[in-house]
C-alpha cells in the first residue's frame, strides 16, 4: 500500500475514533504532501511519489524535533510534549531508521557503489544514499561520515 493511501486510511481511522490530537497532525501530513503537489505541477509532474513523502515526513519530524527543543529551553513543557506527541505520529509513517551499524555498511556500500575515491565524489555518495534509504537516516548526520571516510 502507498504512503498516501496508508495516510488516508489512518486519518479516517482517526476521525472515527475521535483522535483529536492525531487528526490533525494527520490534517498537518496532508496539507504538506498537497502544496508539495501543487508546486510540482508546476513543474509538468503529476503528484510526488512516496520518496518525495518520506522526505517531506522527514522534514517534518525534524521541524518538530527543533521546536520541541526550543519550547523546552524556553520553559514551555506542554507545548514541547506536544511536538513530541506529532514526532510519534509522524513517525509511524516513516520506516525503522537505522541502526548506527547499519548506516555504516550503508555508506560503505554507496562510496563503492559510486565509485568514489576523493572528496569530489560526495554529491554521489550522498545521492546515492538518499535514493535508497530516505527516512531511514539522518543525513545531516552521515554527510560529515561520507567526508571523513572520503577525505
Amino acid at each position: 500500500m502507498a504512503i498516501r493511501d496508508t495516510l488516508q486510511s489512518a486519518l479516517k481511522d482517526a476521525m472515527r475514533a475521535k483522535e483529536a490530537d492525531r487528526l490533525s497532525t494527520l490534517r498537518l501530513i496532508n496539507a504538506a504532501i498537497k502544496d508539495r503537489d501543487i508546486a510540482v505541477r508546476a513543474e509538468g509532474q503529476e503528484a510526488v511519489g512516496d520518496d518525495e513523502i518520506l522526505a517531506i515526513l522527514s522534514r517534518m519530524v525534524k521541524q518538530r524535533q527543533e521546536s520541541s527543543r526550543m519550547y523546552e529551553e524556553g520553559g514551555r513543557v506542554d507545548l514541547a510534549a506536544k511536538e513530541k506527541a506529532e514526532i510519534k505520529v509522524i513517525e509511524a509513517f516513516l520506516p525503522r531508521r537505522l541502526s548506527v551499524d547499519e548506516v555504516n555498511a550503508a555508506i560503505d556500500a554507496a562510496i563503492e557503489a559510486a565509485g568514489a575515491t576523493s572528496l569530489r565524489d560526495m554529491g554521489r555518495v550522498m545521492a546515492e544514499l538518499k535514493g535508497k534509504y530516505t527516512g531511514q537516516m539522518d543525513f545531516a548526520a552521515v554527510g560529515p561520515q561520507v567526508k571523513a571516510r572520503l577525505g
